[in-house]
């Protein structure tokens, strides 16, 4: 029987460490984890991106769960951000989301959330969009998308090696 793989979702707002926290968690584990495909598709549309854009992004997002879920290894994957901040994303720039969006979030097999706390500086880019109090809005507003699914959460603060240890204590914890 196949071993378990445990999912394992780093989401949060902007600027908060989830890619270096994705990659030190894997490399910790050794496992893989699944960059996220939000920002490179964005970065070279040449345009702004439409809401087909987004949807476009979503199903991405599923093919790389796919994917990946083959090449995890020692029972766990990590996820730099998910379907989650896709789902806020388009309710918060169009007023509402895909029901296939809501339905796969619903039936993800997610063990755990870890959402990056605010507490490091928001560095501007060709792609952030939400600086000053919209992070600290968009942090409250995944918290309660996660606990409106029953997902279980965790919120990891510090920075550098502290943000990596305080994760790798939640997920001992947890599960």
């Amino acid at each position: 029987m196949a071993e378990k793989i445990k999912h394992i979702v780093i989401t949060g707002p902007e600027s908060t460490g989830k890619t270096e926290l994705a990659r030190g968690l894997a490399e910790h584990f050794q496992t893989t984890w699944v960059p996220e495909y939000a920002r490179s598709y964005v970065e070279n549309l040449g345009r702004p991106y439409t809401r087909k854009d987004v949807e476009t992004i979503a199903r991405h997002q599923l093919l790389q769960e796919k994917e990946f879920q083959a090449k995890a290894q020692n029972g766990f994957l990590f996820f730099d951000t998910w379907l989650i901040i896709t789902k806020i994303w388009f309710e918060v720039v169009y007023g509402e989301c895909p029901d296939w969006v809501k339905e796969h979030i619903s039936q993800s097999p997610i063990d755990l959330f870890l959402v990056c706390d605010t507490d490091l500086p928001w560095i501007p880019d060709s792609v952030r969009e939400n600086g000053g109090e919209k992070r600290d809005e968009l942090m409250e507003m995944y918290c309660r998308e996660i606990e409106s699914f029953g997902f279980p959460y965790a919120i990891v603060s510090g920075s550098g090696k502290a943000r990596l240890n305080n994760a790798l204590k939640f997920i001992h914890e947890k599960l």
